[in-house]
């Protein structure tokens, strides 16, 4: 999990130097950023089912090893295009991972409070292996080329397939049912559709493409859920949304994932272009949320003891929200310490927050339907990380061209370059500082209304799990009663 949470987030600091190497457009760089999460939040669901149906173990094992050989080959990628598809191909290896990883860690600890606390570690792997990603690309990239980022993967690829070989256990659903094919390609039309819909939307404005994404999307999400209602075995089981306190979990977790992901994706971007540090020094900046993920390992069980699961998680979205909004004022500090510190309670707010909400929803189900569960859980993960980076990521760069302030004698191509984005305005205006500290500040501007957009829209999920979630020890009493 701390590998594919990293390899999320490695390649935001190499954004600059494969812009610089491979010149793709501004939409090709927010593809290069989202197309993994994308694919990882349209197959999460088939896949889990899958892993239930086949054996966890098994199912990992394989897409660790295909998540090996797609690294390889995006790190030798000689151009956007091929990038882009690289990136997908590692989304499809990585949504073969993740539900099997919950699920295998639901059916070893079926004990409440060993269970919530092995969730915590890891919670803290995935939180803070999104924080983690900058610094390793950071050290990768002061001695090494961009593909660097990707080829890491490939020897601890390697080692994993040994010893999880050896480690883990085997576990599967002993009665899985039929699996439906048609459920499985609903679920992926339902989601693809409609985040191209956002990015075409807010990339190049409202058109027919918009609408019969849109219209595709809406629909196949319509006929998913009533197919799901009506089989025996369903892909996933829509009666769990009924339970307010399963989805409030599941909305959270959305949240949490939603602002992290989209502020930094560009945060990554703003401490080079903007702050001018190299990739090493940016990561370093960005440590403070690793270290306050792994922190919430030790506070989330005291903090469920004296509130209790749903006011703990609002709490968490709460800090999350307060850094957020540290951030944005941060941004025009003069030095990038403030930056630091105002990550630290981000970090402990995410690290908690997807501790509870994960575990609200895995204890939801029986253990033979941990895969599913754990699916639904992942979807929303990844699924809000791609939105997060295609809505928030679009708000920057909305914000971004609309701040600018270019002199009129600019010509065309430079003023096109240096709309497009910060990284081509800086690589093709090196020898017009004017133009580049005017788009510095434009940049900065649209982090600062970002960075707020996001906490607002955190702290609307702390006030839902506050009320939709209950405040007991364990919100998921529904697998006990569902065991028994």
């Amino acid at each position: 999990m701390l590998l594919l949470a990293v390899d999320g987030t490695v390649l935001y600091l190499a954004v600059p130097s494969l812009t610089a190497d491979l010149a793709p457009s501004s939409t090709q760089v927010l593809w290069i950023g989202d197309v993994y999460a994308l694919a990882l939040a349209g197959l999460l669901v088939t896949t889990g089912t899958l892993a239930d149906r086949l054996g966890r173990k098994r199912v990992l094992l394989v897409g660790t090893a295909a998540f090996g050989a797609a690294s390889a080959l995006a790190a030798f990628a000689p151009n956007a295009e091929m990038l882009i598809a690289a990136r997908l191909l590692l989304g499809v290896a990585g949504a073969t991972i993740m539900p099997s990883t919950l699920s295998i860690i639901r059916n070893m600890f079926p004990d409440p409070v060993e269970r919530t606390r092995a969730i915590a570690i890891w919670s803290a792997a995935s939180a803070g292996g999104m924080a983690l990603g900058p610094l390793v690309g950071g050290l990768l990239l002061e001695r090494f080329w961009w593909g660097s980022v990707f080829l890491i993967n490939v020897p601890v690829v390697l080692v994993f397939l040994v010893a999880g070989a050896v480690l883990l256990p085997e576990s599967r659903n002993p009665r899985p049912g039929r699996f439906d094919l048609l459920s499985a390609a609903m679920s992926m039309i339902a989601i693809v559709p409609l985040v191209y819909a956002v990015k075409h939307t807010i990339g190049s404005g409202a058109d027919l493409q918009t609408v019969l994404a849109t219209a595709a999307g809406v629909t196949a999400g319509v006929l998913f859920v009533r197919r799901q209602r009506r089989l025996k075995t369903p892909l996933i089981d829509v009666e769990l949304f009924a339970n307010k306190a399963f989805s409030g979990a599941v909305l959270a977790n959305f949240v949490a994932i939603f602002a992290l992901m989209g502020v930094l994706f560009f945060f990554s971007q703003y401490l080079q272009l903007v702050r001018g540090l190299r990739p090493l020094a940016a990561g370093l900046v960005e440590l403070p949320t690793t270290a306050a993920s792994i922190l919430a390992v030790a506070v989330v069980g005291v903090l469920v003891a004296r509130l209790g699961t749903g006011r703990a998680v609002a709490v968490g979205l709460l800090f999350a929200a307060l850094g957020l909004v540290l951030v944005a004022v941060a941004e025009d500090a003069g030095t990038v310490l403030w930056l630091a510190v105002a990550l630290l309670p981000l970090g402990l707010g995410i690290g908690v927050a997807m501790t509870l909400t994960t575990d609200a929803v895995i204890s939801a189900v029986p253990s033979d339907r941990a895969g599913a569960a754990s699916a639904i859980s992942e979807t929303a993960f990844e699924l809000g990380g791609a939105l997060g980076i295609a809505l928030l990521g679009s708000t920057v760069t909305l914000v971004y061209r609309a701040s600018l302030d270019l002199p009129a004698d600019l010509p065309g191509s430079a003023r096109a370059a240096v709309e497009d984005s910060l990284a081509t305005a800086v690589n093709a205006a090196r020898d017009s500082s004017g133009v580049v500290e005017a788009a510095r500040e434009a940049f900065t501007t649209a982090m600062q209304v970002t960075s707020v957009a996001a906490a607002a829209i955190t702290v609307i999920a702390a006030l839902i799990a506050w009320r939709t979630i209950p405040s007991g020890r364990k919100s998921g009493t529904t697998t006990t009663q569902n065991e028994e």
